[in-house]
């Protein structure tokens, strides 16, 4: 009991994605016997908790610029103030600023990277640094989707992922969903080298980006990876690889992911679910 207790007293602050385990983790137990534990065990030793800094049985609470409740996981609005506040960046010290801030709830933003590639521009040597409309729009842009930001669900590790991903020329994007909800969004622009992939590659570096990406979720649960390019369903048992392909593969081989196709068009988000059962896919299982 005593590794129970000192779970549920460090679970908050000592562990990476601790918000997501630790909301799962309570809900699963029996909340409400293990307070009176932690409780007794706090007299029994003679510790002492400040009762001003305690609260019980709230329906929300307020964690690192976010608020956790049974509907989810939302932006903080008090922390997103500052964002809405911000003045047009003068220098690139102040876009930096400005996108580590913002950047902050960028799994909150749908393709965050590729809205803000304007600004992300002229912070690159040897540019000069001119405010462009395109700039102003972008800063707007992200401006607006952080008051706007949706409640992200709160993911289920004992159930199945799905993740849809996307590669364009500016940038790969994915959203990893459970059930219909979106828990997280992902973008990253292109590298210089990157750039010069054939389309075939370019979307199956958006495929392996996802499980790096989210790691801590996927790995040893089972993933639906949808994509709109419909020769990768056949990566896992196409006969001759190129070695950056086999470099890939390899980094993806420990996790149990299927892979499905789905036209572009697609409504991946409202048809997920429905349209599951009628993909074409091939499974990659971790031995």
């Amino acid at each position: 009991m005593r590794y129970g207790l000192y779970e549920y007293l460090v679970m908050s602050f000592g562990l990476t994605n601790a918000p997501a385990f630790f909301i799962c983790w309570s809900i699963t137990k029996e909340h409400e016997e293990h307070l009176q534990i932690v409780l007794s065990r706090l007299r029994e030793h003679k510790l002492y908790a400040k009762f001003s800094k305690c609260a019980f049985w709230l329906k929300e609470v307020a964690f690192v610029g976010h608020i956790l409740s049974a509907k989810g996981v939302a932006v903080d609005p008090s922390k997103v103030e500052d964002v809405l506040n911000w003045k047009q960046p003068q220098t690139v010290t102040e876009i930096w600023s400005f996108l580590g801030l913002a950047g902050y709830y960028r799994r909150f933003i749908k393709d965050f990277s590729r809205i803000s590639k304007p600004m992300t521009a002229l912070t690159q040597k040897n540019t000069k640094f001119a405010w462009s409309p395109k700039c102003e729009e972008a800063f707007g842009t992200l401006k607006k989707l952080l008051t706007s930001a949706p409640i992200l669900a709160q993911p289920d590790i004992t159930k199945p992922f799905d993740v849809y991903c996307d590669a364009s020329g500016s940038g790969l994007g994915c959203v990893l969903m459970q059930e219909g909800r979106v828990i997280a969004y992902a973008s990253s622009q292109l590298r210089k080298h990157e750039v010069n992939y054939p389309t075939h590659d370019l979307e199956l570096l958006a495929v392996v980006y996802a499980p790096k990406k989210w790691r801590h979720y996927l790995l040893s649960n089972t993933c639906h990876i949808y994509t709109d390019h419909k020769s990768l369903k056949y990566i896992f048992t196409q006969p001759e690889l190129n070695m950056r392909q086999r470099r890939w593969l390899e980094l993806i081989k420990d996790y149990d992911l299927e892979v499905h196709y789905h036209p572009k068009k697609a409504n991946v988000v409202a048809d997920a679910l429905s349209r599951k059962a009628h993909c074409n896919f091939i499974e990659a299982r971790s031995k």
